[in-house]
């Protein structure tokens, strides 16, 4: 019974709001700035088979690329910097200063430089996913409990052991919690390198309605976009819950 209370009032507000919309929208009556969500849930039928055979796998490419990119160059240099102070005090000032900058207009840049390949856009959303997975990997290996490291060397523990026994699962919650961030901004970044330049995707197909004063078209991929982050940031959750089980016991 708790479980199904714990669902309920998400289900109201969310409920609400679509509600609301509709309502809104009806009233406006002006579908080519604000379409009812009938509307919008009408064209992604109308257009599902362009919508999910051709756009969505192109977004999809330039997302589980991106994150894979960021993951294994994130943690690389999260464990890199974790190791060496002179890496930490090179590279983290970098990080930190490559997040001032507006991912909209580096975007450009990279179409410049890749042209309207997907790599302009894996760029894109490797820049907008690499610091937050850097960032909580280091936190997290930089947490190690000082005593725990003491009593295991003190027990002829090597450093291999260390890392491997104390840092990585100290460190495994907290790459959970960039990863969760990481996802959502994913989609984010896959969708400005397309909106900005591209042949194919959902960011390039609202923009291509977008030009067609085409409301409902445009918030058609909009809407998978979401159902898209959304559906990464629980298969994340998912997995964290899998791969730390011990954290129950806690």
């Amino acid at each position: 019974m708790k479980r199904w209370n714990s669902y309920f009032a998400p289900f109201i507000l969310i409920f609400s709001f679509f509600v609301s919309w509709q309502v809104v929208a009806m009233i406006i009556a002006m579908p080519f700035i604000l379409p009812t969500p009938l509307q919008v849930i009408a064209k992604v039928w109308d257009l599902k088979d362009i919508l999910f055979l051709v756009h969505l796998p192109a977004t999809l490419m330039i997302i589980v690329t991106g994150l894979a990119l960021s993951i294994i160059l994130g943690v690389g240099l999260a464990v890199w910097m974790n190791l060496s102070k002179t890496a930490e005090k090179a590279f983290y000032p970098i990080l930190v200063s490559s997040q001032t900058i507006p991912i909209i207009a580096l975007a450009p840049i990279f179409v410049l430089w890749f042209g309207y390949s997907i790599w302009s856009k894996v760029a894109v959303t490797l820049l907008i996913t690499f610091f937050p997975i850097t960032v909580s990997t280091f936190d997290g290996l930089r947490s190690s409990s000082k005593e725990l490291k003491e009593l295991l060397l003190t027990m002829g523990a090597s450093k291999r052991d260390i890392f491997f026994k104390l840092n990585v699962p100290t460190a495994l919650p907290y790459f959970y919690s960039g990863l969760k961030v990481a996802v959502t901004l994913s989609v984010i970044g896959a969708a400005i390198g397309e909106w900005l330049g591209a042949q194919s995707g959902l960011g390039y197909f609202s923009r291509r309605m977008m030009t067609q004063f085409d409301g409902a078209g445009v918030f058609a991929p909009i809407v998978l976009l979401s159902a898209v982050g959304i559906s990464l940031f629980l298969a994340v959750v998912v997995l964290e819950k899998i791969t730390l089980k011990w954290r129950k016991s806690e």
